[in-house]
C-alpha cells in the first residue's frame, strides 16, 4: 500500500493497483485533477462553481459551491447559502471537500488496425489515518498526490459505469494515507518476508519519517554537484535562525551565556557570534557547526571529494582562499558557492565578493577539513602562494585615525607606487588589499557625515587618469581625494557590494542603499546610492548621505517673523493643501516635517508617504513608497484615505493622478501637505492648473504655497558689520522695491529705509556684512546655510483668480498686495541681518 505521509507518493509496483500522477504546485488552482487513466477527460479549470461537501474537523458535513481551490496558498473559497460571498477556508480548517456531479468516462481506444477498449482497472481500498488517531476509509479509481494534499476518486454508483466522484484531502488533515494493498501484508502473503522482519521495517520507516531535516544534513555530506545545488535550494527555503537562538535551542549555551556573549559583541561587531563562542569555551566548534546545519540548514560539503570547478577557485586568490579560508565550488547564474567553515561570517563573505566581484552563497565545511582542501586543489591547479596573477596579499595593517583620510591614502599611493615599480609594463588592474579600500571607503563616508556634506560624488577617468572624489557641502562641489587610476573597479565594485547591487552589471544604472551601522557598528547612517555608466566602459557612483535626522521646530527654520506666523496658521486649517516647492536640495522636506512637527500632537492621526524616509517623527505613521513594484505616492495616498487620517504628507507631487488624489483629499476633510519641483509660489498654481486640475476645486482646496532655496550662510564666528555706502544701500533698496510690477503700488522708499534702519541698523546706519574667514569656514567666510522663504497664503481675491486660470504675473500681483514677499526680498532682509550674502541671494533668486 502507498504510504501519502511524506509526499510525493511512490509508483505501485502492482500491474492493477491505482497509478499515481504528480501534480506541480504552480499548477492553476482551479485546474482539479481526474483519475490517470486514458478514458477519463483532462484535468482543465472551472467554469463556474460546483457543487460540493465539505466535512470539517469534527465530522460534520456542510453543503455548498467550490469557488475556488487555491493550492498555492492552502486555501478553498465556498459559498455558503445563503450568503452571497465567499467563506475563506484554509485547509487547516477542513478534512475534505468532494465535488457532487459525477465525473463520467469517455470511450478510449488504442492505435492500430482493430480498436481494443482499454480495460479500466477495479477501484482499490485505501484507509486514511486522521490527525488524533481516527481512520476513515474507502475506495478510489486511482489517485493524484500533490504537495498540498491527495486527490481521491471514490466511484458513483455502479462500477461498471466508471463514474466517480472527486474528493480532495489536504496534507494537514492525516497523518499518512494507504492506498491499494500494504507492501509489507503481500510481502507476508507471497512468504517473501515474516512478519517480524516487515515490522522492523515498519519501525524504521517511521524513526526516519520523524528526522528533521537538519539532522539528515549533519550526517549526510555532500559529495556532487547536483547534491549540492539540491541542498542549497532547500536551504534557500529554510525559514531564518539566529546562530545564537539555534545554539540555544539545541541546548549547548544556556540563555545567560547567549546574553552574556551578545552583550560582549556590542564592544566588538568585528567578530561573529559563533566564534565569540567558541573562543571563550562556551561551545567547541563541532557543536557550533552542528547548530549551522541542523538548525540553520547549511549544507556540509566533503571538501576531499568534492569536485571544485577551476574556474570558481581562480575567482579567489590562493593566499586570501587560505587566509579566511574558504574555497569556491562551483559558479551558477552570477553567484559562486563557497565552502567556510562559518557561514554565517558576514566580513568573511563581504570580502570575497568584493574579491571574486559576485554573490556568495556560503555552505559549510567540516572544522580541520578546509584548510588542507584549499591547498591541495590550489596546488593542483597550479597556484603558488607567490603566484602573482593568483596571489592576493595579505590584509595590511593601516595605522590612521579614523578622522583622518591623508595618511591612508598615502599608505594607497606609496603601495601604487611600488606595484608600479615592480609592474611598469604589465598593464594591469592592481589587486590592491580590499581591507585597505574597505578602511578608505568607510573612512570617507564618516569623514563626509562630520563635515555635513550631503553628498559624494566619485568620478573615474579613462586611462591612467586618477579617480577624482568630490564632496557637496553647503551646495557647492569641492575637491576631496584623488585616487589611482588602479583603484575604481575595485572602489566602485565595493559600494556595489555594500548597497546589494549587481556587481556585474556595468551597462545600466542601479540605485540602492547602504545601511553603514552594518560596516561600521555605532554609526547611524544610510546612504542613498546611484551608478551611471559612463564613456569608455566606466562607471561613476553617487552617494546621498541620509542621516538619521530629527525635525527641526518651525521656530527655528529661519523663516521670518510674519511668514512664521502666517504659515502657522494655515497648517492649523482642519482640512485644505499646503505646498512647499522649490528645487531639488532646497530643504522641502525638511520644512515639510516642521510643519508635521507642529501638528504632532496625541489627537491628531498623520499619515506620510515619501521615497526615501529621510526624517523620522515618533507619532507619524510613515510609509516607503516603492515605484518598482507599483506602489506609487498616489497609491499610498488612496490607501491612507481610508485609514481614518487627519493629516496627509506625500512626498512629492510627480503626475496627474497624485495631483487629483491630493486635491480630493483635502477637500473632503482633510489636512494634505506636500511638495512639488517649480521656481516659485505663483509658478506653482499655473503648473498644477496646466496638469489637468479642475480650477474651482483647485481654487478650493489650496490654502497655502511656500517657496523656497537654501544659500550659504555668513560664518558666526568671523563676520563683522560695517556701514554700508549709500550707493550700497541704495543699490539693496532699488532690488527690494523693483519686485512690485507696478510702481504705483510700491511702498515709498524713504519709509522702507527708515523701517530698515529700525529693524537691522547698527549704530544708526544701514549695515554691510562681511566675512574675511577663519579655521572655522575653512577661510572661507562660509559655514552652513540659511533659507529664502516666500510664502503665498490663498485669501478670496486670490481664489477667484485661480479659478479663472489667471497667468502667473496676475496671481503675484494679487498675493504682493496682501503680503507676500519673494525669494529676492526675503533674501535681502536676511542680509541685512547678517545671515548671507546679497550674491548669495542672487545667486539663487530671480529679480
Amino acid at each position: 500500500m502507498s504510504d501519502l505521509s511524506l509526499p510525493p507518493l511512490a509508483l505501485l509496483p502492482a500491474e492493477r493497483s491505482a497509478v499515481p500522477a504528480h501534480v506541480s504546485a504552480t499548477d492553476a488552482p482551479m485546474a482539479w485533477p481526474t483519475p490517470p487513466y486514458a478514458d477519463y477527460p483532462a484535468a482543465k479549470r472551472f467554469d463556474e462553481p460546483e457543487p460540493c461537501e465539505v466535512e470539517g474537523l469534527t465530522g460534520q458535513v456542510s453543503h455548498g459551491l467550490l469557488a475556488r481551490l487555491d493550492m498555492e496558498s492552502a486555501v478553498a473559497y465556498v459559498q455558503v447559502p445563503p450568503a452571497r460571498g465567499n467563506l475563506k477556508l484554509r485547509f487547516t480548517q477542513f478534512r475534505r471537500i468532494t465535488l457532487k456531479r459525477p465525473l463520467q468516462p469517455g470511450l478510449a481506444v488504442l492505435d492500430g488496425p482493430v480498436g481494443l477498449q482499454l480495460q479500466r482497472p477495479e477501484p482499490v481500498a485505501w484507509v486514511a489515518t486522521l490527525a488524533g488517531g481516527v481512520q476513515v476509509q474507502g475506495h478510489t479509481l486511482g489517485h493524484v498526490s500533490h504537495v498540498a494534499g491527495v486527490f481521491l476518486f471514490p466511484p458513483a454508483g455502479g462500477v461498471e459505469d466508471g463514474a466517480v466522484l472527486r474528493t480532495f484531502m489536504p496534507r494537514q488533515a492525516y497523518e499518512r494515507v494507504d492506498i491499494g494493498p500494504r507492501i509489507g501484508e503481500l510481502l507476508v502473503e507471497q512468504q517473501a518476508a515474516s512478519a517480524q522482519q516487515v515490522d522492523a521495517a515498519l519501525q524504521e520507516q517511521d524513526a526516519l519519517r520523524n528526522r528533521k531535516l537538519g539532522d539528515i544534513l549533519v550526517e549526510q555530506q555532500v559529495l556532487t554537484p547536483e547534491q549540492l545545488l539540491d541542498a542549497v535550494e532547500q536551504q534557500s527555503r529554510m525559514p531564518m535562525v539566529r546562530i545564537g537562538e539555534a545554539l540555544a535551542a539545541l541546548g549547548f549555551i544556556t540563555p545567560q551565556q547567549l546574553n552574556d556573549a551578545l552583550e560582549l559583541q556590542k564592544k566588538d561587531r568585528s567578530v561573529p557570534l559563533g566564534e565569540l563562542l567558541v573562543r571563550h569555551g562556551w561551545v567547541n566548534r563541532s557543536d557550533l557547526q552542528t547548530a549551522l546545519s541542523r538548525k540553520m540548514g547549511y549544507p556540509i560539503v566533503d571538501v576531499a571529494q568534492f569536485p571544485a570547478e577551476g574556474e570558481a577557485v581562480n575567482k579567489l586568490p590562493y593566499a586570501q582562499a587560505r587566509r579566511i579560508p574558504a574555497l569556491p565550488l562551483l559558479m551558477r547564474s552570477g553567484r559562486v558557492i563557497v565552502a567556510l567553515e562559518d557561514p554565517s561570517a558576514r566580513d568573511a563573505i563581504d570580502e570575497i565578493e568584493f574579491a571574486t566581484g559576485m554573490k556568495v552563497v556560503p555552505v559549510l565545511a567540516r572544522a580541520g577539513t578546509l584548510l588542507a582542501a584549499v591547498d591541495t586543489l590550489y596546488q593542483r591547479l597550479g597556484h603558488t602562494l607567490w603566484n602573482g596573477a593568483a596571489a592576493a596579499p595579505e590584509p595590511v595593517t593601516l595605522e590612521f585615525e579614523a578622522d583622518d583620510a591623508g595618511k591612508l591614502l598615502a599608505t594607497l599611493e606609496q603601495a601604487h607606487d611600488s606595484h608600479e615599480s615592480a609592474h611598469e609594463d604589465d598593464g594591469n588592474q592592481l589587486e590592491q588589499s580590499d581591507n585597505s579600500l574597505v578602511r578608505l571607503i568607510n573612512t570617507m563616508i564618516l569623514e563626509a557625515k562630520g563635515q555635513g556634506v550631503s553628498d559624494i560624488h566619485i568620478e573615474t577617468q579613462p586611462g591612467r587618469a586618477k579617480v577624482k572624489v568630490r564632496f557637496r557641502k553647503d551646495g557647492v562641489l569641492k575637491p576631496y581625494l584623488e585616487l589611482p587610476h588602479t583603484y575604481r573597479s575595485a572602489l566602485i565594485a565595493r559600494l556595489k557590494i555594500m548597497c546589494d547591487l549587481d556587481i556585474s552589471e556595468r551597462r545600466k544604472p542601479q540605485d540602492g542603499k547602504i545601511n553603514f551601522s552594518r560596516f561600521v557598528p555605532g554609526q547611524k547612517l544610510e546612504l542613498r546610492v546611484a551608478t551611471i555608466p559612463t564613456a569608455n566602459g566606466l562607471e561613476d557612483a553617487v552617494l546621498r548621505l541620509l542621516a538619521s535626522a530629527k525635525p527641526m521646530p518651525l521656530g527655528e527654520m529661519g523663516l521670518s517673523p510674519a511668514n512664521l506666523a502666517r504659515l502657522s496658521t494655515a497648517i492649523q486649517r482642519p482640512y485644505g493643501m499646503v505646498l512647499c516647492v522649490g528645487p531639488t536640495g532646497s530643504g522641502k522636506t525638511t520644512t515639510l516635517h516642521s510643519a508635521l512637527g507642529a501638528l504632532n500632537t496625541p489627537d491628531r492621526k498623520i499619515w506620510t508617504a515619501e521615497d526615501p524616509i529621510e526624517i523620522t517623527q515618533e507619532g507619524l505613521r510613515q510609509v516607503q513608497v516603492n515605484p518598482k513594484i507599483d506602489f506609487t505616492f498616489a497609491k499610498a495616498l488612496r490607501a491612507f484615505l481610508r485609514a481614518d487620517p487627519d493629516v496627509v504628507m506625500v512626498g512629492e507631487i510627480r503626475d496627474r493622478e497624485t495631483a487629483q488624489m491630493a486635491v480630493e483629499a483635502s477637500l473632503t476633510g482633510h489636512l494634505v501637505m506636500s511638495t512639488l519641483h517649480t521656481n516659485s509660489a505663483p509658478e506653482t498654481v499655473t503648473r498644477l492648473l496646466d496638469m489637468g486640475m479642475d480650477p474651482f476645486n483647485f481654487a478650493d482646496s489650496l490654502l497655502a504655497v511656500l517657496a523656497q532655496r537654501l544659500v550659504r550662510r555668513l560664518c558666526k564666528q568671523c563676520k563683522v558689520a560695517l556701514p554700508a555706502s549709500p550707493q550700497q544701500a541704495d543699490e539693496l533698496l532699488d532690488d527690494w522695491l523693483h519686485a512690485f510690477a507696478e510702481v504705483d503700488k510700491r511702498p515709498d522708499r524713504e519709509a522702507l529705509r527708515a523701517d530698515w534702519l529700525q529693524r537691522f541698523g547698527v549704530d544708526g546706519q544701514i549695515p554691510r556684512w562681511e566675512a574675511k574667514g577663519c579655521d572655522h569656514c575653512d577661510h572661507s567666510g562660509l559655514r552652513g546655510r540659511v533659507g529664502l522663504h516666500e510664502l503665498m497664503l490663498v485669501d478670496r481675491d486670490l481664489r477667484r483668480l485661480i479659478q479663472t486660470s489667471a497667468r502667473a504675473e496676475e496671481l503675484q500681483r494679487c498675493a504682493m498686495a496682501s503680503g507676500l514677499r519673494t525669494l529676492r526680498q526675503d533674501g535681502i532682509e536676511k542680509v541685512l541681518q547678517g545671515l548671507t550674502t546679497i550674491e548669495e541671494v542672487r545667486s539663487s533668486s530671480n529679480s
